[in-house]
C-alpha cells in the first residue's frame, strides 16, 4: 500500500455569491475527486487547536500527525530549517515577506498594504531585491537569508519572540498600527522602503503592469524548533513535495525526504504535473511509503481575493495532481490510500484564514470507506455525514492503517 496526502492549501472557503452561494469545491469541475468520493469517507476535521492562529504553520503540522500544541515553537524557524540555516537555542527567526505599499502618502505609516506577496513576484528579482535591503540593513546580530519569491528570512541572534501582525490579515488597511513595537525592526521597514521603492526591478514591474516590491514586512517569530523523527513515529518512510520553504521545513524537522521540483513556484501557474510525476516516481521507484503534496496555489488565489483563479487551481490539483498520481501508482500494480484536504480555510470574502475546521476526503483502492450514500467532496456535503476529528493530528491515524 502506497499512502499519499494531496493538500490544496487554503482550498476551503465560504459559499460565495458570485457563484450562486457555492463555495469553490462545489463549483470547481473536478471529475477526479468526484470519482474517488464514489467510494471514500468524507468528514470534517480540526487541523487548528482552539486558541492557536489559524496558519498553514500549525495546520500542516496536524495533518502530518504532529500536535501543534507540543511541537509549534514559531513559522519562521520552520523555514529557517527549508532554507538551511542552522538555528541556535537563542536565535530568533522571523519572517521577511517582501509586501506592496501604496506610494502616494508622505509617511511611512499612512500607507496600505495591497499585496503580500508583490504579484507572486519570481524568486530571481526577490532575491536582487533583498540584497539590496541587506547591504544597507543587515547588521552585527540581524541576518537576512533568501528564501523563495517573496518570502524570505530574518535571524536575530538572542532575539525575543514578539507578536507581529500577518500581512495577509491586514490587506488594504493602513500600516501605522500594525507596525512592530521593536524599533529595529520598525526601521528596517520604514527604511527598506526608501531603498525598493525606485528599486530598478520595481520600475520595470509597474511598467509591465505588477505590483512593485517596495518593503519588508516580518511578522511569524518563533524559536528553533524540535520535531521527531516521521518514520519512527509512523513505521513508514515519508516524502515532502511543495515549492513552500515552511512545508519543506516542516519535512527536514522531521526528518523526511525533501523533493525539489523544477519550476514549483507556489503560484497559480506552478508545475504540477513536474510535482505529480515526483510523488508517483518517489512511491514507486524509491521505496518511498508516504508523500505529501502541497499545493499553495488555492490560498494564493483567496489571499489575492480572485474567485475565478480560485476555481480554477482546485481544478487544476483535481486534473494535474491527483489524476496522475491515482493512474500513476496503480498503473504501477499498486494500492493507494489517498487523504485529499485543506488544512485551513482562505475565505474570499476576507482574504485570509480562519479556524473552523476542514474538510477531507479519505479514498482506499481496496475497499468502500464510509457510509451510503456517497457524496461529492465539498464542505457542506463532509459537515452533512457527521464525521468530525476533534484533534487533527489524529487523522493520519486514519490513512496510515
Amino acid at each position: 500500500m502506497k499512502y499519499v496526502v494531496v493538500l490544496g492549501d487554503g482550498m476551503a472557503d465560504w459559499p460565495i455569491e458570485e457563484l450562486g452561494g457555492k463555495t469553490v469545491l462545489e463549483t470547481a469541475n473536478t471529475p477526479m475527486m468526484d470519482k474517488l468520493s464514489e467510494t471514500a469517507e468524507i468528514g470534517m476535521v480540526r487541523t487548528v487547536p482552539k486558541g492557536m492562529s489559524p496558519g498553514s504553520d500549525t495546520a500542516n503540522l496536524s495533518v502530518l500527525g504532529y500536535n501543534p500544541k507540543k511541537y509549534y515553537s514559531g513559522r519562521s524557524p520552520l523555514e529557517a530549517l527549508s532554507i538551511g540555516v542552522d538555528m541556535k537555542d537563542t536565535d530568533v527567526a522571523l519572517r521577511c515577506n517582501i509586501v506592496t505599499l501604496t506610494e502616494d502618502e508622505d509617511r511611512y505609516e499612512d500607507r496600505k498594504i495591497i499585496d503580500h506577496s508583490s504579484s507572486e513576484i519570481a524568486t530571481e528579482d526577490s532575491a536582487v531585491l533583498l540584497d539590496a535591503v541587506k547591504k544597507e540593513l543587515e547588521r552585527d546580530g540581524y541576518k537576512f537569508y533568501v528564501g523563495t519569491s517573496y518570502r524570505h528570512l530574518l535571524i536575530i541572534d538572542n532575539g525575543n519572540v514578539m507578536p507581529l501582525v500577518q500581512p495577509h490579515d491586514v490587506l488594504g488597511q493602513v500600516v501605522g498600527d500594525k507596525l512592530p513595537e521593536d524599533p529595529v525592526l520598525r526601521d528596517m521597514m520604514v527604511r527598506s522602503y526608501d531603498i525598493l521603492v525606485n528599486h530598478p526591478i520595481n520600475i520595470e514591474r509597474k511598467k509591465k503592469g505588477l505590483n512593485p516590491a517596495n518593503s519588508l514586512w516580518f511578522w511569524g517569530a518563533g524559536t528553533k524548533p524540535a520535531l521527531t523523527s516521521f518514520e519512527g513515529k509512523t513505521k513508514r518512510k515519508g516524502a515532502m513535495i511543495s515549492a513552500v520553504d515552511l512545508l519543506k521545513g516542516i519535512a527536514v524537522g522531521c526528518e523526511m525526504k525533501v523533493i525539489l521540483v523544477d519550476g514549483a513556484n507556489g503560484g497559480l501557474n506552478t508545475n504540477y504535473e513536474g510535482k505529480a510525476k515526483a510523488a508517483v516516481d518517489t512511491l514507486i521507484n524509491d521505496g518511498t511509503d508516504f508523500v505529501y503534496v502541497h499545493v499553495e496555489a488555492p490560498d494564493e488565489m483567496g489571499h489575492q481575493g480572485s474567485v475565478e483563479r480560485k476555481v480554477k487551481s482546485v481544478e487544476y490539483l483535481d486534473e494535474r495532481i491527483i489524476k496522475p498520481i491515482y493512474e500513476g501508482v496503480i498503473g504501477a500494480g499498486e494500492d493507494i490510500r489517498m487523504l485529499i484536504m485543506p488544512d485551513h480555510p482562505t475565505p474570499i470574502e476576507i482574504r485570509t484564514h480562519t479556524d473552523e475546521p476542514i474538510p477531507y476526503m479519505l479514498y482506499d483502492s481496496t475497499k468502500t470507506l464510509g457510509e451510503d450514500p456517497h457524496l461529492p467532496y465539498s464542505e457542506k456535503n463532509a459537515e452533512s455525514k457527521g464525521v468530525f476529528v476533534e484533534d487533527g493530528y489524529c487523522l493520519i491515524d486514519k490513512l496510515l492503517v
